[in-house]
């Protein structure tokens, strides 16, 4: 089943959205504060960076070329991407809080 027009730059664009946000998180939590990092820190920028990989896997993978029409494996590959991406994130804010 192909995937929907515009399905590519929606889900490219939404990638990059959400990795900008991410960078933003960094910047505001204190990445380059001269404190010493505790294991909660290293946490954090260690789940975020899994994230920002996922997310710039995205665009490369939705914009592959298909084998065939039908085939969408890149699609659901970039979809899982994105997801994982996205809840790696948040995930990252969610440990800021907590430690």
């Amino acid at each position: 089943m192909p995937s929907p027009t515009g399905s590519v730059a929606a889900l490219s664009s939404a990638s990059a959205t959400i990795f900008s946000i991410g960078i933003v998180f960094l910047g505001y939590w204190g990445m380059y504060e001269p404190t010493k990092w505790h294991f909660g820190d290293v946490m954090v920028v260690v789940i975020a960076l899994i994230g920002f990989g996922c997310l710039g896997l995205v665009p490369w993978l939705a914009t592959n070329p298909a084998q065939s029409e039908t085939n969408d494996t890149h699609m659901r590959i970039a979809r899982h991407l994105f997801l994982a991406g996205v809840g790696s994130i948040w995930l990252a804010v969610a440990v800021s809080l907590i430690f």
